[in-house]
């Protein structure tokens, strides 16, 4: 029987991978009274009185609400918010178990911008921080931007997640290949909120974004393009890549490239694509769950390094690596927001867990290590701040 079947009888057996627990026992009438009424007023009291007191009586400090309106699932795409349950609630239970964080799933039955804004500003009192997760973009991006402001950090996880840790995959593949951040040619095929977000950050990094080259559905972005007119976000993307105004596909663009980014789906690059790479290129190719090209393919077309989202291949590049550190130390550190600076720390953090090799450019998502090291680095990061 194959993964698929399996997690499908685990989750009908369980009903769900989540229960609520409370902390407290409740036997006596003196229990019901200390966590209930009567004594459960004087708590209220206190935080009325400062509301900075929330975060020693209550689970705020501690807890994530992870929001979605199921419009961008996986590679499953807009599948509305009942369908995007499992997925909310397998977030949050790796928050628990990796990072000892209670996390909630929330679902929202619109698409809606306006309103989606609305209901997370209004249930924000409860939580310390908000993980926002398969919303499509561009909405994505006005969404997490209107935010920003609520007191406690937001942060788009298929954006800025998928962003760290490609750069901390970078980061060592670019030791393994003998080649510098801001010398080499990178391609990212997918323009949406990953593709946007890893773009940045690289650029951030160090990267020159005269030789980064994104492509979308349409091929090559470019300032010439003149369909970008009415997409202010591809037009910021044009605007900062591209400095050889190359034009056309894919194919066109990775002529040449040094690096391989791929966040849009399976199949999009053959084996003379890579092939026409520069030596020793990366390759990571992440669409789920086929990748844009299968690691053995791209192997034997000459990549040296080969990295893609799935577990049952070497050099995993997943955002598990990356959300439960963040939100920890940002957690820890009583962080209001996410800023880049938090965002590099963890990539570097990451990083320097491995001593870097074609197969071992990351951590496995099984190290409990990662957790500790991430959150120390953001924490530190944001004090800074």
């Amino acid at each position: 029987m194959g993964i698929q079947e399996d997690s499908l009888k685990l989750h009908e057996r369980l009903k769900g991978k989540l229960e609520v627990r409370s902390k407290v026992r409740l036997v006596t009438k003196r229990d019901f009274s200390l966590a209930y009424t009567p004594g459960v007023a004087e708590p209220c009291r206190k935080i009325f009185a400062n509301r900075e007191d929330v975060y020693k009586y209550t689970i705020k400090g501690n807890c994530i609400a992870v929001v979605s309106n199921g419009t961008a699932v996986l590679g499953l795409g807009n599948i509305g918010a009942h369908a995007a349950i499992p997925v909310m609630e397998g977030k949050a239970a790796i928050f628990k178990e990796m990072a000892g964080i209670d996390a909630f799933p929330i679902c929202i039955d619109s698409e809606d911008v306006q309103k989606n804004i609305e209901i997370i500003r209004a249930i924000a009192p409860v939580f310390g921080g908000i993980n926002l997760e398969d919303y499509k973009a561009p909405e994505c991006f006005e969404i997490e931007a209107a935010l920003q402001d609520i007191g406690i950090p937001v942060m788009h996880d298929d954006q800025h997640g998928t962003a760290i840790v490609v750069l901390a995959a970078l980061i060592n593949s670019l030791k393994v290949a003998g080649k510098k951040t801001g010398e080499v040619r990178i391609v990212i095929s997918g323009a949406g909120a990953a593709g946007t977000a890893v773009a940045k950050l690289l650029v951030k990094y160090g990267a020159d974004g005269r030789r980064m080259v994104l492509c979308d559905t349409k091929g090559v972005i470019h300032s010439g393009r003149g369909d970008l007119k009415e997409n202010r976000f591809k037009q910021e993307l044009a605007a900062m890549t591209n400095g050889s105004r190359v034009s056309g596909s894919l194919a066109d663009a990775m002529r040449g490239a040094d690096v391989f980014i791929g966040v849009s789906k399976k199949g999009l690059v053959s084996r003379d694509m890579v092939r026409s790479m520069a030596p020793k290129a990366i390759v990571f190719a992440m669409a789920n769950p086929e990748p844009e090209i299968m690691p053995d393919e791209a192997r034997a077309a000459g990549a040296l390094v080969v990295a893609t989202g799935r577990s049952d291949f070497p050099n995993q590049i997943n955002n598990a690596l990356a959300f439960p550190g963040v939100f920890r130390g940002a957690l820890d550190a009583r962080a209001t927001r996410i800023t880049e600076k938090m965002k590099v720390a963890a990539a570097e953090a990451l990083a320097g867990m491995v001593k870097p090799s074609p197969g071992a450019i990351l951590p496995p998502i099984t190290e409990r290590e990662t957790v500790k090291k991430v959150s120390e680095a953001v924490a530190a990061a944001w004090k800074r701040t």
